[in-house]
């Protein structure tokens, strides 16, 4: 890191949720979640404000605003739903809400 932290995103997503369709609870996404932010903050508080953390373990249409609404989520990294035009939509849908 120069001078000027750039923008970035870090995808987080639970080993045990790759490619089983399991997703982690709101609760526990958001503990991993502050957890990465206070490691960024410890670098640098402007990274860590410049850095969008996001959740990417089986994010549907169901379980999204769950996960959006958590402090700090800022994101969504969608695999397989993106495939399907109305769980996508579900997804931005939500996303909107929190926004």
């Amino acid at each position: 890191i120069k001078d000027q932290p750039g923008v970035a995103a870090i995808a987080y997503e639970p080993v045990w949720a790759i490619g089983t369709g399991k997703v982690a609870s709101n609760e526990q996404a958001q503990e991993v979640h502050a957890a990465i932010r206070q490691r960024l903050t410890g670098v640098s508080p402007e990274l860590s404000r410049a850095t969008r953390v996001l959740y990417g373990g089986s994010v549907k249409a169901d379980n999204a605003l769950g996960l959006l609404n958590q402090t700090d989520i800022d994101g969504a990294l969608v695999g397989g739903a993106s495939l399907k035009a109305d769980s996508f939509l579900g997804i931005v849908s939500a996303a909107r809400q929190v926004a």
